[in-house]
């Protein structure tokens, strides 16, 4: 993905010769398809060749991930999701306190705007 976002379109005959040939080229034939089936990547036939850009932003694929990894985590999480956010908690303040400050400013924020959520379906 770094090469797509960095070129924003590509063969897989550009991609092959800008990894400098260390993958299959069938390799990367079935990746690029792969991400396109996906939604990742659109894909335009110019001839007989493919060529690829991004659909998604790095930030984009970045929150899907996190998001379907939290997801995974929450729903297997057999004790309840206490010892899960615990150690959220404890990783996250263990590589900086500024980013614990963020978690806890985000907190307040989504508590915010869900209490205004509720308040304005009462009024309605």
């Amino acid at each position: 993905m770094e090469v797509v976002w960095q070129k924003q379109e590509l063969s897989v005959r550009d991609l092959f010769h800008e990894l400098k040939q260390k993958w299959a080229y069938t390799t990367l034939m079935t990746t690029l398809d792969r991400l396109h089936k996906k939604g990742i990547l659109n894909r335009r036939k110019e001839r007989r060749a493919f060529f690829y850009s991004p659909r998604i932003s790095r930030e984009q694929l970045e929150q899907g991930i996190a998001t379907d990894l939290i997801d995974s985590l929450l729903a297997h999480s057999s004790n309840g999701t206490g010892p899960l956010l615990s150690c959220f908690v404890e990783v996250v303040s263990e590589k900086d306190r500024k980013l614990l400050d963020e978690l806890e400013r985000l907190v307040r924020e989504k508590r915010r705007k869900l209490q205004e959520r509720n308040h304005s379906r009462e009024e309605e």
